[in-house]
C-alpha cells in the first residue's frame, strides 16, 4: 500500500491558508467541519455578500465564527475594492486583520465588485508592504477575446512578476496554481512570493471537470502534465509552496444544474485525508515516488511552510495522527436548510484524529 510508512505518524495540525466559510445556513454547517480535516488554523476568504471591505465586518464575522467553532484560529482578510485606501491597511494591521484578497472581476464566485485596473491600487500595496500585510492573488485574467478557462491563469502570470517587481517586499501569494507555468513564475519571484496549492487540484484533470459538476471549480483544473507539477511541487520540500484548499461550499442543487453551475469543490471536512489520497494516486500513477513522500514533506506543505510565510509560527501546539483503516467520504453533508456533497463522495480515504 503506498504511504504505508505513514501509518500512525503524528504530525502538527494542518494550517489551510485558503478557505471559503461561507454566510448563514452554509457557514453553520461547514464551520464544525474544519477540524474533521486536521485543520486548526485558516485564512478566510472575503468574497461574502456584500464582499467584506471594512475591518469592523470582518472582525464581526470572525466573532460568528468563532462562535460556531472556537477551537480554531481564524485569519481574515479584506476583499480588495475601490473603497479600500492605505488608511483601511493601516487600522486593518492595527486591528489584527492578516491579508487582502484580489479577485479580478467576474472570474469566479462572488468576484464581481473585483478589480479592474492594478495600478489604481499602488498606493494600497504600498501601504499593505510597509504594514506587512499580505496580497493574496486570484490568478486569472477575466475570460474574453482570445482568454479562456484554460489560459487565464497563464495569461495572469505577467501580473504577478509586475507586482512583485513593483513592490519586492510585500508578500504576495498566487492562489490555487493549477498549471506547470504558475510553479515556475513563483519559483522565479523571490522569496517574498509563494504559491498555495489545493488539494482536488493535485488529482483532477480538464476531464474530471467536463464530465462531474463537483470537480469545477476556478480556477478550473488543467493537463496532466500540469497536475503533475502541482504535485511535484507539493512534494518538494520548497517552501514557496504549501497548502491552501479553496473549499467553496455550495448547495447541491446549484452544483447540479440551472441557468449556472456553481464554481467550487468542497474538501473541507478531508482537506488533509484527500491530499494523501492525492499523494498515493500520484505514486501508483508513477508521477511520485513512495519515498519522496515523508512526514517531513507532508508537515512542510501542510503546516510549516504556510505558517512560516504568515509569521504565524506554531501558536497552537496540536497535534494529528494519519492512519488508513477504512473510513469513507461522506457522500452529503445535511441541515435543516442547506446541504453540500463532499469531494470524492463515497470513496475510501484516510483517517485523521486529533492526538
Amino acid at each position: 500500500m503506498p504511504l504505508s510508512h505513514l501509518q500512525g505518524v503524528k504530525l502538527p495540525a494542518s494550517a489551510d491558508f485558503h478557505v471559503h466559510l461561507r454566510d448563514g445556513p452554509m457557514m453553520e454547517l461547514v464551520t464544525p467541519t474544519i477540524r474533521q480535516g486536521g485543520v486548526n488554523t485558516v485564512f478566510v476568504m472575503p468574497n461574502l455578500v456584500p464582499p467584506i471591505t471594512t475591518v469592523d465586518h470582518a472582525l464581526d464575522y470572525k466573532k460568528r465564527l468563532q462562535a460556531i467553532e472556537p477551537n480554531v484560529n481564524y485569519l481574515m482578510s479584506l476583499y480588495l475594492h475601490e473603497s479600500i485606501t492605505p488608511e483601511t491597511i493601516i487600522e486593518a494591521k492595527q486591528r489584527g486583520i492578516t491579508g487582502v484578497k484580489s479577485y479580478p472581476a467576474g472570474v469566479t464566485t462572488n468576484s464581481s465588485s473585483g478589480v479592474v485596473d492594478y495600478t489604481s491600487f499602488y498606493p494600497v500595496f504600498a501601504e499593505m508592504e510597509r504594514q506587512g500585510l499580505i496580497l493574496n492573488l486570484h490568478g486569472e485574467a477575466p475570460s474574453k477575446g482570445d482568454i479562456t478557462v484554460l489560459s487565464a491563469e497563464e495569461r495572469f502570470l505577467p501580473i504577478l512578476a509586475e507586482l512583485h517587481a513593483k513592490f519586492p517586499k510585500l508578500r504576495i501569494i498566487l492562489e490555487h496554481c493549477t498549471t506547470a507555468a504558475a510553479i515556475e513564475a513563483v519559483k522565479k519571484c523571490g522569496p517574498t512570493v509563494a504559491g498555495t496549492i489545493t488539494a482536488h487540484h493535485l488529482s483532477i484533470i480538464i476531464d474530471s471537470w467536463a464530465g462531474d459538476p463537483f470537480c469545477f471549480c476556478k480556477p478550473v483544473a488543467k493537463t496532466p502534465a500540469d497536475r503533475d507539477a502541482l504535485l511535484r511541487a507539493a512534494a518538494s520540500g520548497n517552501p514557496k509552496f504549501f497548502f491552501g484548499s479553496d473549499s467553496a461550499p455550495h448547495p447541491s442543487a446549484s452544483k447540479r444544474g440551472g441557468e449556472k453551475i456553481a464554481a467550487g469543490v468542497f474538501t473541507q471536512p478531508y482537506t488533509t485525508q484527500v491530499v494523501l489520497d492525492s499523494f498515493e494516486q500520484a505514486i501508483e500513477n508513477g508521477v511520485l515516488k513512495d519515498e519522496d513522500i515523508t512526514p517531513e514533506i507532508v508537515e512542510g506543505f501542510m503546516s510549516k511552510f504556510g505558517r512560516a510565510f504568515y509569521g504565524i509560527g506554531e501558536e497552537q501546539k496540536e497535534f494529528i495522527t494519519l492512519e488508513k483503516k477504512g473510513e469513507k467520504i461522506a457522500e452529503i453533508l445535511k441541515s435543516d436548510h442547506t446541504d453540500v456533497v463532499p469531494f470524492r463522495k463515497t470513496q475510501d480515504t484516510w483517517t485523521v484524529t486529533w492526538s
